[in-house]
C-alpha cells in the first residue's frame, strides 16, 4: 500500500471520529427531549460509521448504548442502574438484558510511571 493511500486512511478514521462524537452528542440531545427513536437512530448511524472505517467507539460513550439491542441508555428512562457487589448492573428496558461493568478499576493493573 502506498503512503497515498494510508494517509487517506487516516483522515478519513479522523473525520470518523469526530462524526460518532458528534452522533453521540445528537443522542444525547434528543435523548434528553424525550425522543428515544432518533437517539436510537443516532447510536445506529455512530456504529455503522465505526464499523465502516474501522474505528472504535470511545470508552466514555459505549455504556451509553445497550451491547444486545443498541438503543440508547438514558438512566431514569430507558434503563434502570444498580450498584451490586462492586458491579456496575444497567438494565435495558427494550431488550430485558443486563450488562455488568466494574465499579473500581484494579489499583494493581495500573502502571506507575
Amino acid at each position: 500500500m502506498s503512503r497515498k493511500q494510508n494517509g487517506k486512511k487516516q483522515v478519513y478514521r479522523a473525520v470518523a471520529r469526530r462524526r460518532i462524537q458528534y452522533l453521540f452528542s445528537l443522542a444525547e440531545t434528543c435523548g434528553l427531549e424525550g425522543n428515544f427513536s432518533l437517539a436510537n437512530r443516532y447510536v445506529q448511524l455512530a456504529r455503522r460509521i465505526s464499523m465502516k472505517y474501522l474505528v472504535p467507539i470511545p470508552k466514555e460513550y459505549s455504556p451509553r448504548f445497550c451491547k444486545y439491542c443498541y438503543a440508547y441508555q438514558l438512566p431514569p428512562e430507558t434503563c434502570r442502574v444498580r450498584i451490586h457487589r462492586g458491579m456496575i448492573i444497567s438494565y435495558c428496558t427494550h431488550c430485558q438484558k443486563h450488562t455488568r461493568r466494574p465499579l473500581h478499576r484494579n489499583p494493581s493493573m495500573t502502571s506507575e510511571l
